[in-house]
């Protein structure tokens, strides 16, 4: 009953990651610019030994020396990866306030480097830096970008930045071929993983509203279906593990007997 248990422990555990998924999306329903997470699993077969022998068959109506192969499946999480589906737009009047259309990243400057988030709802430092709620400078084609105290702020579809109808500034607006080389970093920001070879170039299609915000990409209803699943089948897993462990004793108990 050794394979049973652990088959079943195996999936157990994928579920537990599963709901721990779903979660942390449900969490972030109200995160702007947040993208979820999504899991895929795959099959993991265990191959017996006289699964890998081929024997010579002399003609179509020769028996089978060996029996059919006969494989185990066990469930594992195959990949894990982020759904950059475009979330719904909502108004919200600000000036700083800027959503992205299409496919495309803000470039932002922080104490560990150059990141990049959809999240564009900005504010002005004391300092006239244009910088993220978080308070890092937010990145133009010159670096971080400078406004003038109560100037009127308009921003162009383009990232095209101008004050008082002066332009200061470009937003960087940038994307990569492969977005699967992306990687979260917490604090709903993206940077490329390490030993990638996905190449930066400009987010040619984007373009940008002012005076409005991305919202999270999240739908409640498929999560809280996904969840209710998820939870059902760690349960359905636990209760295969407590049968194989009472057939297991039952087992034993009666072995011992016979042998008394």
């Amino acid at each position: 009953m050794q394979s049973s248990v652990y088959s079943a422990l195996f999936g157990a555990l994928t579920n537990e990651h599963r709901l721990n998924n779903i979660s942390n999306n449900l969490a972030n329903i109200n995160t702007t610019g947040y993208k979820r997470d999504t899991l895929a699993f795959k099959d993991t077969f265990v191959m017996f030994a006289h699964d890998q022998i081929m024997e010579p068959v002399a003609n179509v109506r020769s028996e089978k020396l060996f029996p059919e192969p006969k494989l185990m499946a066990k469930p594992r999480i195959a990949v894990a990866q982020t759904d950059f589906s475009p979330g719904a737009v909502k108004l919200t009047g600000g000036p700083l306030d800027m959503a992205i259309h299409g496919e495309g990243f803000f470039k932002i400057q922080t104490p560990d480097g150059e990141y990049l988030t959809r999240n564009g709802k900005f504010r002005q430092s004391t300092d006239g830096t244009l910088v993220t709620d978080r308070g890092y400078p937010v990145l133009g084609d010159g670096g971080p970008i400078e406004l003038p105290r109560n100037a009127k702020v308009i921003v162009g579809e383009r990232g095209e930045v101008y004050a008082n109808n002066v332009q200061v500034g470009q937003l960087q607006l940038v994307t990569y071929d492969d977005l699967k080389s992306l990687e979260k970093l917490g604090q709903n920001l993206f940077r490329v993983r390490d030993g990638s070879n996905a190449a930066e170039q400009p987010a040619a299609t984007a373009s940008i509203q002012q005076g409005a915000l991305e919202s999270a990409n999240v739908e409640v209803v498929s999560e809280m279906v996904n969840m209710i699943e998820a939870h059902r089948q760690f349960e359905a897993y636990t209760k295969v593990m407590k049968a194989s462990s009472e057939l297991d004793k039952n087992s034993t108990q009666r072995l011992g007997k016979s042998s008394a």
